[in-house]
């Protein structure tokens, strides 16, 4: 028996596109979360889609490399506070639960972006 990555336990790279593309209008349309999203070109936020798609991808343990920044440079200055964490993680488990997504693999994946917490809240 093979262990199986997280990417390939979610369903590969179409799967973690399909969450990424649901999740993302969640955030957008949040009236808290919504502002980090403001006034942002369509070619813009066409690009940080394929960035966190890019992002899970590869740390998920896929054939995938991500060529955007690190999290403390990408999110330094956008003044997330542990409120907006909390409501962004509401809705990654939202997009998770809406995608039947096993416990198993929805713990991990949680785990993985809880990861990148510290590099990303400020204030």
């Amino acid at each position: 028996m093979t262990n199986k990555t997280l990417y390939e336990r979610l369903g590969g790279y179409d799967a973690v596109a399909a969450v990424v593309s649901d999740l993302l209008p969640r955030l957008r349309d949040d009236p808290q979360l919504g502002q980090f999203w403001q006034h942002r070109a369509e070619d813009s936020l066409k690009r940080s889609k394929q960035l966190l798609i890019d992002f899970l991808c590869s740390r998920a343990g896929g054939p995938v490399y991500y060529f955007g920044r690190d999290m403390k440079t990408s999110h330094k200055g956008m003044n997330i506070s542990e409120a907006d964490w909390a409501t962004f993680v509401g809705h990654l488990n939202a997009t998770l639960k809406a995608f039947r997504i096993p416990k198993g693999e929805h713990d991990e994946l949680v785990a993985l972006i809880q990861s990148t917490k510290q590099d990303m809240v400020e204030a």
